[in-house]
Order: structure tokens, then C-alpha cells, then sequence
């Protein structure tokens, strides 16, 4: 709960929370008894809003597809058992045949297995072969535990999750669960724009 209100209280989430409200508002207020060119600001604003927060959203968990780590947000190391590593392009995601050929990424389809929580699924793309994943069966992830679709491959994982990751059973694999699911990234702003939203409408509407 605290760490909800905390990430509430961000400034950035503020500043992106008024300018959501401030679309949404202006959406409301034309749609209720406001001036048309109103309706038409809040429309393209509001147009503009699912734009943005649908581009984030699809960014942080499209296809099982692993986001990257926040700054300065938690992290943790775990093993995963890799399954297939092959050669993609950067842009459509379509197989490529030349993995180190410009705009490819190395694609490595991955269970992680997290200390203390279900294996899960995740494909985990990276412009090289770090870990030298072509030729092993395990690696080493670090992922956000708050937001576990949000994981990367590091250059040089410990020695202690190195062994970790050798000593994996392949069994783990069987009880994996789809990737990870949770709030998309964005919803916090989309649920407080419309708390300011209705703040804005409701005052104005005292106030008139």
C-alpha cells in the first residue's frame, strides 16, 4: 500500500496524471454543456492520451517479450533454462538470417526460475550473445520483482548464479506459468488522470 502511494506521489506520475486529467476533463466538460472547440480539444487530447499510454503498455509486455529494468527500481538475480536462441530483427521481430547483420537482435526464449516463486516464460532480446547462450542450456537473468516481466541478460552474472543456474533442474520447466501478468505500465496514470479528471469536472460545476 505504501509503495503504491509512493509511486502516486512521484512527480512524474503527477505531471503525467494532470495532463491525463487535463485531456480527460476538457473530454467531459465538451461532452456535458462545454463550447464545441472544447469537445474537440478534449477529443484529440484524449486520442492523443490512449496513444501514448497504449505505446508504453504495449512496450512493457507485448508477446511475452521482456522490458527492460527501471532506473533506480528493485532488482534480483535468478537462474532460467534456455530453450531456443535465434536471430531476429529489431524493428518487425521476424527471423533474420544473419544474426550479427545490422538491425538483428539475438532472441533467447527463457524460463526463469525465481527464489521463492513459480517458473515463468519470458523471451528476452539482446543485441549479442552474452552469456554464450547458443552453447548452454542455462542462464542467469536480472529482473525487477515488482514488475517480473522487466528482465535482461547481464554481461557477468555472479559466480554464486552462475552455479546456481548449472545446478538447474530441466523439470522446472514443466511447471512454468505464461508471462508474467500485472498492471501494464501506464495504468497508475490512466486511473489518476481520471480521479483529476472528475476533480476538475466536479469543481467547476460547484463553482458554476
Amino acid at each position: 500500500m505504501m509503495r503504491a502511494a509512493r509511486r502516486l506521489l512521484a512527480p512524474d506520475t503527477l505531471l503525467g496524471a494532470a495532463a491525463v486529467g487535463l485531456a480527460f476533463g476538457a473530454l467531459a466538460e465538451g461532452v456535458i454543456d462545454g463550447p464545441t472547440w472544447l469537445l474537440v480539444v478534449g477529443l484529440t487530447a484524449t486520442a492523443a492520451t490512449f496513444l501514448c499510454l497504449g505505446a508504453v503498455a504495449e512496450r512493457g509486455q507485448s508477446a511475452g517479450i521482456a522490458a527492460g529494468l527501471r532506473s533506480g527500481g528493485p532488482r534480483a538475480y535468478a537462474p532460467a533454462l534456455v530453450h531456443t536462441v535465434r536471430a531476429v530483427h529489431r524493428d518487425t521481430g521476424q527471423l533474420a538470417l544473419d544474426p550479427q547483420a545490422a538491425g538483428s537482435l539475438f532472441a533467447f526464449d527463457l524460463t526463469v526460475v525465481p527464489e521463492g516463486g513459480r517458473p515463468f516464460r519470458v523471451e528476452v532480446r539482446h543485441p549479442l550473445d552474452v552469456q554464450d547462450l547458443l552453447h548452454r542450456g542455462h542462464a542467469v537473468v536480472e529482473y525487477d520483482p515488482r514488475q517480473p516481466w522487466r528482465v535482461v541478460l547481464p554481461d557477468r552474472p555472479p559466480a554464486e548464479w552462475a552455479a546456481r543456474a548449472r545446478r538447474l533442474d530441466p523439470e522446472a520447466a514443466h511447471t512454468t506459468e505464461g508471462p508474467p501478468a500485472g498492471l501494464p505500465p501506464g495504468a497508475h496514470l490512466l486511473v489518476a488522470g481520471a480521479v483529476v479528471a472528475a476533480g476538475l469536472v466536479g469543481a467547476l460545476h460547484l463553482a458554476g
